[in-house]
């Protein structure tokens, strides 16, 4: 299925024609592998691809937090090993979502039982009530990193309360050398790039390309991604000790072909090939019945025939981002960054 049908179902189903902010919809427990429909590759992925941003969900069994934005369907480990194996991916990291608020016990719960031979997770934390001993805990079950989501629930920070809010962040995740994963507008990286200098550059990435504010597509105008407030700071950013995610697109693009984001991807991978990791956001949280290859063979394309650019998206930026000496397929040696 093509991301046009994708997006077209969505935006009837959600009533609105920027396919976005697409909160509070009503879920069934059908679980979403039995139910949606899933093409097949033009070609295999590398050996020891890495999904860098999935999610499990299982409200039975694991209770929603109360401020939930959203109730979703079901998706559980089971479900996403199912998922995985018409791709032929086997390695992955959760990300908590924010309907589980703090709780991490059902991602730990899934993390467990992949060990941390195959699996990384982003937990969500409150540096106020969160000790040293716990993340020391987690870290020996394969987490690596902590979220910040304003995103998902619509928070605006001005500049001092982002530094503040970030500082606290990287003071408990520093000794740990672990992740601040950041869910933000574009337009807050121009915040952030005057930030993290004053913190000595800790480790940052960044959900969803960025997460920027597109315009209308215009087939006749090409994006200038350099025209979005916030992308030259995050080209800086890249440059320095941050990684961004290429996850996503039905939840952005304004295109049905996605080549608003294709613009965007296409100079991030040219330029910044060693900080741009590929991620599914399966299970689509909000949407429904999205088939991952097509976005995955736009990846491809992006790459534009160059196997060294699609080993990086795919597989060498994030064993150097999540820790490389988890179990990797293929013998070579990531490029180290860090």
């Amino acid at each position: 299925m093509k991301f046009s049908s994708h997006i077209a179902q969505n935006c009837r189903r959600l009533k609105s024609r920027q396919c976005k902010n697409v909160y509070n919809i009503a879920r069934s427990s059908t679980s979403y592998s039995l139910r949606s429909k899933q093409s097949t590759l033009s070609r295999s992925l590398p050996r020891g691809t890495w999904d860098s941003h999935m999610h499990v969900v299982d409200p039975q069994n694991f209770p929603l937090d109360v401020d939930a934005q959203y109730t979703p369907h079901p998706h559980t480990l089971v479900d996403a090993k199912a998922f995985y194996s018409a791709l032929g991916i086997k390695n992955m990291v959760f990300v908590q979502p924010s309907i589980y608020g703090n709780d991490n016990s059902c991602m730990l719960e899934a993390l467990k039982e992949v060990g941390p031979s195959r699996g990384r997770a982003i937990v969500g934390i409150d540096p106020k009530t969160t000790s040293i001993e716990t993340l020391q805990e987690w870290h020996g079950l394969g987490v690596r990193g902590a979220r910040l989501n304003f995103v998902s629930v619509g928070r605006e920070l001005s500049e001092i309360e982002l530094h503040r809010e970030i500082e606290s962040y990287v003071a408990l995740l520093e000794p740990l050398d672990w992740v601040l994963e950041l869910f933000i507008p574009m337009k807050q990286l121009v915040a952030l790039e005057k930030i993290l200098p004053s913190l000595d550059d800790p480790f940052v990435c960044i959900d969803h390309f960025g997460w920027p504010n597109l315009p209308a597509y215009d087939p006749s105008r090409p994006l200038d991604p350099y025209s979005l407030d916030g992308f030259e700071s995050l080209t800086r950013l890249l440059q320095r000790n941050a990684w961004v995610k290429l996850s996503a697109p039905y939840r952005l693009s304004k295109d049905p072909e996605i080549r608003d984001l294709g613009v965007i991807a296409r100079e991030l991978i040219k330029d910044h090939r060693e900080r741009v990791i590929y991620a599914t956001d399966w299970p689509h949280t909000r949407f429904d019945n999205i088939d991952p290859v097509p976005f995955i063979e736009k990846c491809f394309e992006w790459c534009a025939d160059d196997e060294r650019r699609v080993e990086k998206l795919f597989r060498e930026n994030a064993l150097e981002l999540w820790g490389a000496h988890v179990v990797d397929e293929d013998p070579r040696p990531p490029e180290k960054n860090r």
